[in-house]
């Protein structure tokens, strides 16, 4: 991010704050009153998040603004809009996702459904610098940093008083990038993670139809947000009713899922047609 653009966010982030201690307001109580989540004001407070126009226009009517408080703040707003940033930033900015990074952090309970990729959570090393590779414009930098901030990201699995879900369908489990072993030593990171008291891996087998098709994949942060990872970084939407409705999703396709020795089962199944597939493929000689 170029510094002239990172000087107005945190311009714009700080008389939003001053703004609401001086009504005498918590953070807590303007992303209630704003029906965003608590993360959204945080980040946009410290400088780490652009609101777009609409969330800028739900904190100033929590925070009370009047006509010509409103208009400054929304001054600021374009200023940082019209800030130059360089390409080099804006790829690890996309890339890392530290917005993305502190929603996790802060949920204590975390349920994610993927179609398609491993969750974020689950993701080996190597698995996910494929994933980062496949962004546009993706450099070997921007991907080392990225892959160290989402390893990173997975101590959250192991704290206590967190809980996480995961469901995902079997096609997740047979679209492999790599080789067969990057898969099987992916799948043996699932049957580790999937032992934790932590954690709760559910698997929609092929013989179960789903009950909704599923468009993409997404991780709701407690009740306040959904990050959907598209090609080229992670969203996070929190927006009250949309968040609802991934909520409502996530449960019908958890129903959908087999859990703890039918997921161990299929995983192990997964594991042996990824060691018979290895034995089938030979190099290719320079």
């Amino acid at each position: 991010m170029g510094s002239e653009r990172q000087e107005r966010m945190k311009a714009l982030g700080a008389r939003l704050r001053g703004l609401r201690v001086g009504a005498g307001l918590t953070g807590a109580v303007v992303a209630q009153r704003a029906g965003v989540g608590q993360p959204t004001v945080s980040k946009v407070e410290t400088g780490r998040m652009v609101p777009s126009v609409e969330v800028l226009g739900r904190l100033s009517s929590a925070l009370g603004l009047d006509e010509s408080m409103e208009r400054e703040v929304r001054d600021l707003l374009a200023a940082v809009e019209a800030a130059p940033s360089t390409p080099e930033a804006s790829e690890d900015e996309s890339l890392l996702g530290a917005v993305v990074d502190d929603a996790v952090r802060s949920a204590r309970l975390v349920r994610s459904f993927q179609c398609v990729v491993l969750p974020a959570m689950l993701q080996s090393a190597e698995y996910a610098r494929h994933v980062f590779e496949s962004a546009p414009h993706a450099t070997p930098e921007a991907v080392g940093r990225a892959v160290a901030a989402r390893i990173d990201r997975q101590s959250v699995l192991y704290e206590p008083g967190r809980e996480s879900v995961f469901v995902l369908t079997e096609g997740v489990l047979r679209t492999w990038p790599g080789s067969p072993a990057l898969m099987l030593a992916q799948l043996d990171r699932l049957l580790a993670v999937e032992s934790l008291s932590t954690v709760r891996l559910g698997v929609i087998p092929w013989r179960h139809a789903v009950p909704v098709m599923p468009r993409h994949g997404f991780t709701l942060c407690d009740q306040r947000s959904v990050v959907v990872e598209t090609f080229r970084n992670e969203r996070l939407v929190d927006d009250l009713a949309e968040v609802a409705a991934y909520e409502e999703t996530f449960s019908r396709f958890g129903e959908a899922a087999v859990y703890g020795s039918e997921a161990r089962e299929l995983l192990l199944r997964m594991m042996k047609e990824f060691q018979e597939l290895s034995h089938s493929i030979h190099p290719i000689e320079e």
